[in-house]
């Protein structure tokens, strides 16, 4: 299973425009090699090295393992969006104090789907234990000068 960006490359710097400082919208993603028996998808987006522990900017739940990525600035019918450390639903792109840091979006495909309202990450991590039949990784850089 792949992820990949049009937006950035692996380990490559993330655009400004995806960021607090610029529109702050989600990047195009492309997901690939899905496992044939996947019944949905989750991503999770987060930040492990912010001061105050790993910061989560996007959780994505249900999403049809038939999709082949996220456009920009949207979000795939039929998903549940969870509650991010900004304390709102959606995506909340890269925003260090300063420094660089390293957004991991991480894809699982799941053997289920999950029935959950819009909870945080730790939540959604709990409801996917034994269900993950393969996973993908796309980091993306930022860095904020002091």
């Amino acid at each position: 299973m792949k992820i990949t960006s049009p937006a950035f490359e692996n380990n490559g710097n993330v655009p400004a425009k995806y960021t607090c400082d610029g529109e702050n919208i989600n990047p195009p993603l492309v997901f690939s090699e899905i496992p044939a028996a996947a019944q949905s998808l989750v991503l999770i987006v987060d930040d492990p090295d912010s001061p105050s522990g790993t910061w989560v900017h996007w959780t994505i739940w249900n999403i049809d393992p038939k999709v082949t990525g996220i456009d920009e600035n949207s979000i795939p019918t039929g998903t549940t969006q969870g509650t991010t450390n900004f304390g709102k639903e959606g995506y909340g792109g890269p925003c260090p104090a300063s420094g660089i840091h390293h957004y991991h979006f991480k894809l699982y495909a799941l053997d289920i789907k999950l029935y959950l309202p819009g909870v945080r990450a730790d939540s959604l991590e709990k409801a996917m234990v034994g269900h993950n039949l393969d996973q993908a990784e796309l980091i993306g850089l930022y860095t904020r000068e002091k």
